[in-house]
């Protein structure tokens, strides 16, 4: 079975947060750049991330609260 590049760098993300418990905004744009994702897919990687009880942290070491309606962070 082939395997995008953007699917096993979502699932290493998925992996990585539940093990460690929180990503950093900049840990997920080095994985999939902008150029990776639509608007849509990349808020809903960041929703579901949150959902699975992984904590999105920006560069401060903030939470970065995903919402419903909410425009995902950017490095």
């Amino acid at each position: 079975m082939k395997t995008s590049r953007t699917h096993r760098a979502r699932k290493e993300l998925f992996r990585r947060g539940i093990q460690h418990g929180s990503l950093t905004v900049q840990e997920i744009e080095r994985a999939l750049p902008a150029a990776a994702l639509t608007d849509a897919e990349r808020w809903l990687l960041y929703y579901s991330l949150s959902a699975s009880g992984v904590e999105i942290r920006d560069a401060d070491g903030s939470v970065v609260a995903i919402t419903d309606g909410s425009t995902p962070p950017s490095s």
